[in-house]
């Protein structure tokens, strides 16, 4: 398969099950909003070192927001159980500090539930409130009150959908890659959570080489510099620079979409050669997202 000149490889990305949080974070205008959600979606790119995934998903209007402010709304991304420190961590050092950042629950109606209990930190000088017909905390802070919500839900999704562009140098895949990320971002239902969406340094599980123990390890097989150095290298020819987006979301159809739009942003790029997914032989997980089945209604 071809698209705009750029050859689609026939394989998939594999991605696996998660549970993820949305946090609406509001503030008096959007950019001190995205302050807020900025910090507080920080060293949360990937389960193999951070302890959780996150990013921003996307702006709300004051009509949308329970305060009637600015929004912008972010997802956590970890195991149900390590949900509920995740969340509190973010909210309390990241957004209670924010200049009048106010946090609020983004799946209202999920069955799954946790409370961060946040309203301890007014040392007995909070008190309870009602914002747009939700049960919030005022916690008295230097300036003026902290309100938010301490009720959230959670709900099942998908990690690690992901393609890879190739590109003949550094320049044409960087290109490609911030085109990939324009066309999707600001959008329902999914984050990319690598800085600025991009994936410079892709990783395969565990480690090739060395005898102690490592959760991952450089993706070797992707690794241009190395493509006339090893046997197993699946770096086409002309190919000398190579980017991944990776994509969480809340099911298969918004992920789905979001790769769609983002390869054919992408392969409009000159200097693009091939379009790759990353997958790990099922070492993973357990959703797999085929690209020529994705693009089949694009050629």
């Amino acid at each position: 398969m071809q698209i705009n000149g750029t050859e689609i490889v026939d394989t998939y990305a594999e991605a696996f099950p998660i549970w993820l949080s949305r946090v609406i974070i509001t503030a008096d205008t959007y950019e001190l909003a995205m302050i807020a959600a900025t910090e507080a979606t920080g060293f949360a790119t990937s389960t193999i070192m951070c302890p959780c995934e996150a990013g921003i998903e996307r702006y709300y209007s004051p009509e949308e927001t329970p305060d009637k402010r600015p929004g912008v709304s972010i997802f956590v991304c970890t195991a149900r159980k390590s949900m509920k420190e995740n969340v509190s961590a973010r909210i309390s050092q990241c957004v209670l500090t924010a200049a009048t950042a106010s946090a609020f629950d983004g799946f209202p109606d999920a069955r799954t539930r946790f409370h961060i209990r946040m309203h301890y930190f007014g040392d007995s000088y909070e008190s309870r409130c009602t914002v747009g017909g939700r049960k919030c905390w005022k916690i008295p802070v230097m300036e003026g009150d902290y309100i938010g919500e301490e009720s959230f839900g959670a709900v099942k999704g998908i990690a690690g959908g992901n393609f890879l562009i190739m590109g003949k140098d550094k320049q044409s895949a960087l290109s490609a890659a911030q085109a990939a990320i324009e066309a999707i971002r600001n959008r329902e239902g999914i984050i990319t959570g690598f800085p600025g969406g991009i994936v410079a340094s892709g990783s395969k599980v565990a480690s090739k080489n060395y005898r102690f123990p490592m959760s991952a390890s450089t993706n070797h097989r992707f690794c241009p510099t190395l493509k006339d150095k090893i046997e197993d290298s699946l770096v086409p020819d002309g190919v000398n620079s190579i980017y991944e987006i990776v994509i969480n979301g809340t099911d298969t159809g918004v992920i789905e979409a979001a790769m769609r739009d983002g390869i054919l942003a992408a392969t409009e790029k000159d200097g693009i050669l091939y379009i790759d997914a990353g997958n790990y032989d099922g070492k993973l997980g357990t959703n797999n997202f085929y690209l020529h089945e994705i693009l089949k209604n694009s050629v």
